[in-house]
């Protein structure tokens, strides 16, 4: 029996929505795919705030957004 692999990949995009109490919202991609991500991806990603329109690196794992963090910071591992 084999053992499932994961894919990781990473994506880019701007960030289309946010709400600060729930710490989850939305990411616009390049082609116009919008991509939802939830409150652990937000945690993982060790961001306190993100504004409409800062552009936005993710880890999407099996996908599903693991971590959202600025472009300038380094994904978790």
């Amino acid at each position: 029996m084999y053992k499932q692999c994961v894919t990781r990949k990473e994506a880019q995009g701007t960030a289309r929505v946010f709400d600060p109490t729930t710490r989850s919202g939305t990411v616009l991609l390049d082609d116009g795919t919008e991509v939802a991500f939830d409150t652990a991806a937000f945690d993982a990603g060790a961001l306190r705030l993100l504004r409409i329109g800062q552009r936005v690196k993710m880890s999407v794992e099996d996908g599903r957004v693991t971590a959202v963090t600025l472009v300038t910071l380094p994904l978790p591992e």
